[in-house]
């Protein structure tokens, strides 16, 4: 009996921890949930997608070239302009259109954004796109409503060589309404479109010039890296941009990590965290050297710079990254738990023996108290005959 007690209650003890264990990994799976944004970029004049609204560009005289699918502005210091694009709902409900204005950048890709202001401004940035542009942040339209949407353009009264870039987002809003997260991962794909703005002063074709800031430990999709940070510190785009980049212990001329890009472009006075995949490993601490090319037609730049991962950085990034298998030592927290639990079980297998024990000496008893009382009889009985 104390066996069977003792294999049910441990039973009992494995299926919590099973339930606890069920519950911990629907957490992480709705936290690590991911959001995907579809982005159409320079798509042009009435364009109908999932978007569920339209647009065209209206450009003034100022603009360079009709045929772009984008504005790009001849200005002159000081000056102040609107421009507009008309917005038409063909739908049969009202729709609210969100408007985002944000200054281009250089993603981890080598790809420009006009979209995320999620990305820092770099430091060579004379005037920022967003404090030169202005708009409204919304726009309602009814069913088969058409309405125009002014932007209003200030530009600096200091003269400026080169190109400042940015861009208008066009979104409709309420995407992720009716998004259902309770099963877990979501994948949530947002329709949006995204038109370039350029501003242009002066005709003088900049040449684009990279400058290397720092090397340093990262993650990249959860996953331990390198990153190198770059900045193209002229007004100018950097196209066919090919980076090669090599990581070694410093003093040491063995290459650990190593990565190579083509085809990259970066966005005028912007900087780009390009990432040098560690390959799965486990993040160690120490002194590294990075050894960087850079090439971009007949421009090229050329860099070896050291770097430090600290114990700290390299712990953290260890118990971060999702391809490794974790070390994490005595987890005392899970033993005081195992204990506890064993203690228990131990506790309650021996209350519940020590009950049985006591039932059955009074049971015991009960019987010899019975037989005794009919010996007694019998013998009184006997006495009599």
């Amino acid at each position: 009996m104390k066996k069977q007690t003792g294999i049910n209650c441990l039973k009992i003890f494995l299926a919590v921890l099973f339930l606890l264990s069920v519950t911990t990994f629907t957490a992480d799976e709705i936290a690590w949930g991911t959001a995907e944004t579809e982005s159409t970029e320079n798509s042009g004049a009435s364009t109908l997608s999932a978007s569920g609204f339209t647009y065209t560009l209206n450009y003034p005289e100022n603009q360079k070239d009709t045929n772009l699918g984008y504005y790009h502005l001849k200005m002159t210091p000081g000056q102040q302009q609107t421009i507009v694009i008309i917005l038409s709902n063909p739908g049969s409900e009202a729709i609210t259109v969100d408007l985002a204005l944000n200054g281009a950048k250089t993603n981890k890709n080598g790809v420009i954004e006009y979209a995320n202001s999620e990305i820092k401004n770099d430091a060579s940035l004379a005037f920022a796109f967003e404090d030169l542009v202005t708009g409204p942040s919304e726009v309602e339209l009814a069913a088969g409503e058409t309405k125009q949407v002014e932007l209003n353009i200030q530009m600096p009264e200091t003269g400026y060589e080169g190109v400042i870039a940015g861009g208008i987002q066009l979104m409709k809003a309420g995407q992720t309404e009716d998004v259902d997260t309770s099963g877990g991962s979501t994948v949530i794909n947002q329709y949006a479109y995204v038109v370039s703005i350029l501003l242009q002063e002066g005709d003088a074709e900049l040449t684009p010039d990279l400058q290397f800031n720092s090397a340093y430990a990262g993650q990249l999709n959860y996953r331990n890296s390198v990153y190198v940070d770059l900045s193209n510190i002229v007004a100018a785009y950097l196209n066919d941009l090919t980076i090669e980049a090599q990581v070694m212990k410093k003093d040491s001329s063995t290459v650990l990590y190593e990565s190579k890009n083509t085809s990259m472009r970066m966005a005028p006075n912007s900087f780009m965290e390009f990432p040098i995949s560690m390959n799965g490993e486990q993040m160690e601490a120490g002194n590294y050297t990075v050894h960087l090319l850079a090439t971009s037609g007949e421009l090229s730049w050329e860099w070896t710079e050291d770097f430090e991962i600290t114990e700290e950085e390299a712990q953290k990034y260890n118990e971060r990254d999702v391809g490794l298998t974790q070390e994490t030592g005595i987890n005392w927290q899970l033993i005081v738990i195992i204990v506890v639990g064993f203690i228990t079980s131990v506790a309650v297998i021996f209350l519940i023996v020590t009950i049985l024990r006591k039932r059955k000496k009074g049971k015991q008893k009960a019987g010899k108290s019975g037989k005794k009382r009919k010996s007694s009889k019998g013998n009184e009985a006997k006495k009599r005959l």
